[in-house]
């Protein structure tokens, strides 16, 4: 029984990180996006890194008061979800870190949805310049030949 827990919260964490890791290019194609993130290319052991994510994506924007009250509340469910986590004693630490990576890409997908269209042009600017330059680092980092 316990074996087969494991297996479903593995699977469950397995599959927000991959449903999250690869919406980016539908976002490009459709204006019915439901995270800012571009696929991302790895192999199947691999986990997306923290600090990828879009944390000054959505930094100075000027947000309407229903836009304000959208937001918060979409950040008070999520933290929510993130505390209950990190308080379940039956994960390992590595199912916890893909549960609260898995629920952030949740909240900026959420948060994404609640901009207005000039506002979503915005972030998928930042987005994709983030990227260029984060792509740009790893070439300089990865050895030639």
């Amino acid at each position: 029984m316990n074996r087969n827990r494991f297996g479903i919260q593995v699977a469950v964490a397995t599959g927000l990180i991959s449903l999250f890791a690869a919406p980016g290019a539908v976002l490009a194609q459709n204006h019915l996006a439901g995270s800012a993130q571009a696929p991302v290319m790895a192999s199947p052991g691999t986990q997306p890194k923290t600090d990828s994510l879009p944390a000054n994506d959505f930094a100075g924007l000027n947000y309407s008061d229903d836009q304000k009250a959208a937001i918060d509340r979409i950040h008070r469910d999520s933290e929510l979800r993130k505390e209950t986590v990190m308080k379940d004693e039956k994960l390992t630490p590595d199912q916890k870190n893909a549960m609260l990576l898995g629920y952030t890409r949740l909240e900026y997908g959420a948060i994404f949805r609640v901009l207005l269209p000039d506002q979503q042009k915005q972030v998928r600017k930042r987005v994709l310049a983030r990227q260029a330059a984060d792509h740009a680092t790893q070439k300089k980092q990865t050895p030639q030949g």
